[in-house]
């Protein structure tokens, strides 16, 4: 019986073993791999822009409409410039009357007989995508549609974006556009962008013009008599079939299609605080498209909390005071300036530590700070290190993402003159009387 029991208990720990090294380990692949139906994906954490996820994000795609994005940012550039108001009005020429007419670009079907102001434009780009109304505040802001997409080059490269390529102000291939194409692109040019930089494109746009969001956030709206719908399925619509797409916290930013594209979308949704963006280039469908940046969403919003790693003030074990050299004090302490917070994974504090590096011309050849010493003064900078596999880079470059200054915690006086000549004596007679020992031990 005993026997039988033993057996039972043994049986019992192998099917646990082999349960914590068989299951544990596929769940964990299925997390980090999201096994995403995208060409391209990638999430970023939109305050200090760590990426948090990333799948081919440098490979350059089409966007398709996902470019009207840089034309939103340069609207609202425009105006804060006051180069134009949300009231200022402009006509609709002859070509974009009939681009508009054309259901294949989304088109709202623009009337001749008004003006339109600023505001009903910019609504009809960013929630119904249309692509005459983005034509006209790009001719509007510039003066044509050519000078527009100088324009549009221009503040990708003051952005950093990696990977660009900006032929038009929609995202619709200009072969598409036939004879309408921009002067000074190719009639067979398309716009380009990597997941990474549509990423960097949204963060600017978020983090620069946040009342952006609530355009974007608009599920339908009134324009000229009727309604139009915000392609953005994961808003609350009050349309039946787009409810299970709805995602608590989304707010934008832009979704695009084309056949060169596919279906592209980038996202971003707030929850307790925490924005994300992410973006999804060439799947399949309308509706995959959303469907993976929910699981983005999930996994940013599940795995990832902001952790002060390191606060202000802190002072790193054996690296926590420095030498003076003629000073009225031996030692001086040193911390870290600024808390150090970041968007890291649950429960992985322990990988991360910082390295010291201090500036050279702070110190001697035997590495001591020189006297006088303010308080505050920065002696070096801290960078964080990470021993763990889940990233840690940023599309954007902050002076706080990947360092911390290092200051002195206290003013260290020079000594008077008075007393480095005694310590310059005392130097003295020690290395005399050093010397004497050791020739009288030589006798010996």
């Amino acid at each position: 019986m005993k026997h039988n029991i033993l057996k039972s208990v043994y049986a019992s720990f192998l099917i646990l073993l082999l349960t914590s090294f068989i299951v544990q380990p596929t769940i964990v692949q299925a997390a980090e791999t999201l096994d995403l139906n995208a060409e391209s994906a990638i999430l970023v954490d939109a305050n200090s822009g760590k990426i948090l996820y990333e799948k081919n994000a440098d490979e350059a795609l089409p966007p398709a409409s996902m470019t009207k994005m840089m034309t939103e940012y340069l609207v609202w550039e425009a105006i804060e410039e006051g180069t134009i108001t949300w009231e200022t009005t402009t006509e609709i020429s002859d070509v974009l009357h009939k681009i508009s007419g054309n259901n294949a670009f989304s088109g709202i079907g623009l009337r001749q007989d008004i003006d339109y102001t600023v505001k009903d434009l910019y609504n009809a780009m960013a929630i119904n995508s249309d692509n005459a109304t983005t034509m006209a505040l790009a001719e509007l802001i510039a003066g044509s549609e050519g000078e527009f997409v100088k324009m549009m080059n221009a503040k990708a490269e003051e952005m950093g974006l990696p990977d660009y390529k900006f032929v038009n102000s929609t995202g619709l291939d200009n072969e598409s556009l036939g004879e309408h194409y921009p002067e000074g692109t190719k009639p067979d040019d398309t716009n380009l962008l990597s997941a990474e930089s549509a990423a960097l494109l949204g963060y600017h746009l978020v983090n620069d013009y946040p009342e952006s969001l609530e355009i974007s956030s608009i599920p339908e709206i009134e324009f000229d008599g009727r309604t139009i719908r915000n392609w953005n399925w994961m808003l609350p619509h009050d349309a039946t079939f787009l409810k299970p797409h709805f995602y608590e916290g989304i707010d934008g930013l832009k979704t695009g299609f084309t056949e060169k594209a596919g279906y592209c979308f980038t996202g971003t949704a707030e929850r307790n605080g925490k924005r994300l963006i992410s973006v999804v280039m060439k799947t399949g469908s309308e509706e995959e498209r959303f469907k993976e940046t929910v699981k983005l969403m999930d996994y940013g919003f599940d795995n990832f909390e902001s952790k002060e790693l390191f606060p202000a003030g802190y002072q790193l074990k054996d690296h926590a005071s420095l030498p003076v050299a003629k000073g009225k004090a031996d030692q001086v302490e040193i911390t870290l300036k600024d808390a150090y917070q970041t968007p890291i994974k649950k429960g992985e504090e322990e990988n991360y530590s910082l390295n010291y590096n201090y500036n050279e011309d702070k110190l001697n050849a035997e590495g001591e700070l020189q006297a006088p010493i303010k308080k505050g003064e920065k002696v070096g900078e801290a960078t964080l290190a990470y021993a763990g596999e889940a990233g840690n880079g940023y599309i954007i470059d902050k002076p706080n993402n990947n360092k911390i200054d290092i200051v002195t915690n206290q003013a260290v006086d020079k000594k008077n003159w008075f007393m480095l000549m005694l310590g310059s004596i005392g130097s003295f007679f020690g290395g005399l009387f050093s010397s004497i020992i050791d020739m009288v031990k030589g006798w010996f």
